[in-house]
């Protein structure tokens, strides 16, 4: 039969059933965003597909959670852990046991649709405070048991599989509390629990909950800031939509207490010692396998969203885009926060998606010379002082004319900004019906950066019926980032898998980095040592054996650090 030309695929509204596989491996149980027709139209045109394709869903996790992994840990060491956190604290239920053991990669999402758990820890705790940490840590290097941690469960690179069974320990559920805003010093210590709009909403309202003289914010929003804690920013390395002007995780970062099976570190407030290689500094991103990250000092900034100035602009090439954009973060008279260029492709599609492409819009376009699969899209703001705000896109909107670009004015960042936390919820609706959409990113200098965005690109497209959207939104003086994003129907997930592997590959080779703000976990491990050499791998090995000599800390292969 043949189906009429406005039907649109039953995308599903239904909240996931309380103790299901589903309600693991979505996002946001409660939350939804569908494709559009002109999303809907795309992959048919993509992929070779037909409404009827459309009209059968894949599997999708519906049935409720249970698992074989039978418990290893004895009675007795289940009754210490009760002792140590309180009976309520203590969960061994399979719903429990998968879902603090699993994050969001679509490694984890396609395996729990099909209701496989490759592995699950023994039983699952959450911590009071840190003194319970401390004695979790103790025990457990004691008698050899495994431990992960589990902060917001968003991280998409394997970070938190239970390989060695164990034990979870759960953040979130009661260190999540802003402690103390240093106004002197323009820091704030915060339990790492904290998901990320509870902090930023307590520094907004700083004056109200904690007696200080003005509102602050903490200047990091990863497009996972609705999903992830601030403990995980910090261990993965994370970096925001506005962190060319803010900094990274890794910059934001300012202290921080670990529990770890050598003992308590607790690293200096004091901002610049000659006290040798930084401690603090070593500690960042080690994703869970030297101990466990209890509080954290972040640097804190003025709250001033009414200076806030939005730009967009059209550039005739990805070339002219890079050029101005190199010229404007190397310019010394200040940064945008957000800033964020596509290549033609995804220009492209961007335009497309929005309904722009057969309209007015892209007839001006064209008659102005920004021709189609050749013009490159910039979007982004300025924040912070107001006269420092006007300088800044003043100065850049002048290198921007002066490379050919033309003046979207701010709509084009506006209507981003609509979409900016809440695309990610559009997966699920992809791989009902067998669609992958997935991310790889890499750290990049300037002078590699065309060679790796070709080569990668040239790669990624040899492959038929695949979409490959590529932009930069993390800029430096010396260099940034390439953010690709593919899309493919695969034969299988295992068509899926070596073609992401070979992906990462390529991007080793050509130059780049193996990640640049998701982390490694599991999934990148493989690459770290020929990324970094034998010795720095040599290095970072020799830390894990001080920090934790039991291997108990995240074992597994996570960095590629287990022996």
């Amino acid at each position: 039969m043949k189906l009429s030309k406005k039907f649109q695929p039953d995308w599903r509204e239904d909240v996931p059933a309380e103790g299901s596989y589903r309600s693991i491996f979505k996002y946001d149980p409660t939350k939804f965003k569908h494709p559009n027709a002109a999303w809907y139209e795309m992959f048919k045109k993509e992929f070779g597909m037909s409404d009827e394709d459309f009209k059968q869903r894949q599997p999708g996790g519906d049935e409720q959670v249970k698992i074989d992994h039978k418990i290893t840990l004895t009675d007795d060491q289940i009754t210490a852990f009760h002792n140590m956190v309180g009976g309520e604290n203590v969960a061994t239920d399979d719903y429990s046991r998968v879902k603090f053991s699993h994050g969001k990669s679509l490694d984890e999402d396609l395996s729990l649709r099909k209701n496989i758990v490759r592995q699950a820890p023994d039983l699952v705790l959450h911590p009071r405070d840190k003194e319970d940490v401390k004695k979790i840590v103790e025990y457990c290097n004691a008698n050899r048991i495994p431990i992960i941690t589990y902060g917001g469960g968003s991280g998409v690179v394997l970070g938190m599989r239970a390989d060695k069974g164990g034990v979870a320990v759960v953040l979130r559920t009661h260190m999540n509390k802003v402690l103390k805003i240093n106004e002197l010093n323009k820091t704030c210590r915060v339990q790492p629990g904290m998901m990320g709009p509870d902090y930023e909403a307590a520094l907004n309202h700083a004056p109200e909950r904690f007696g200080s003289k003005i509102a602050y914010t903490g200047g990091h929003f990863p497009q996972s800031f609705e999903l992830a804690s601030v403990g995980g920013w910090i261990t993965a390395l994370g970096s925001g939509q506005a962190s060319t002007y803010y900094g990274d995780a890794y910059h934001i970062i300012h202290s921080q207490e670990y529990v770890t099976p050598a003992g308590v570190i607790k690293t200096s407030d004091i901002p610049g010692t000659a006290t040798g290689p930084k401690v603090n500094d070593i500690l960042k991103g080690n994703e869970g396998a030297f101990g466990i990250l209890v509080e954290a000092t972040m640097k804190i900034f003025k709250h001033l969203p009414e200076n806030r100035q939005r730009f967009s602009f059209m550039f005739s090439s990805w070339e002219d885009a890079v050029n101005a954009s190199r010229e404007i973060v190397q310019g010394e008279f200040g940064m945008p926060a957000v800033y964020r260029i596509s290549d033609p492709e995804e220009t492209e599609i961007g335009l497309q998606l929005k309904g722009f492409n057969d309209g007015l819009l892209n007839k001006f376009l064209k008659r102005r010379g920004f021709e189609p699969m050749r013009r490159s899209l910039c979007i982004g703001t300025v924040e912070g002082e107001k006269s420092y705000t006007v300088n800044v896109k003043k100065q850049l909107t002048r290198i921007a004319r002066a490379h050919g670009a033309m003046s979207l004015t701010g709509y084009a960042t506006k209507q981003w900004e609509h979409g900016r936390y809440s695309d990610v919820h559009m997966r699920e609706d992809l791989l009902d019906y067998g669609i992958i959409l997935d991310t790889l990113e890499t750290g990049v200098t300037w002078d590699n950066l065309h060679n790796l965005h070709q080569s990668v690109r040239a790669f990624v497209k040899q492959r038929p019926g695949t979409c490959c959207l590529t932009h930069a939104s993390h800029f430096y003086p010396q260099g940034t980032n390439l953010y690709f994003i593919f899309m493919i129907k695969p034969r299988d997930d295992e068509e899926f898998f070596q073609f992401r592997s070979d992906i990462v590959s390529k991007i080793v080779e050509q130059g780049g980095s193996v990640s640049h703000h998701h982390g490694i976990g599991r999934m990148f491990a493989p690459w770290m040592e020929k990324h970094l050499g034998p010795e720095q791998m040599a290095v970072l090995r020799a830390l894990k054996r001080h920090f934790d000599p039991q291997n108990i800390m995240n074992p597994g292969g996570t960095l590629g650090l287990d022996d």
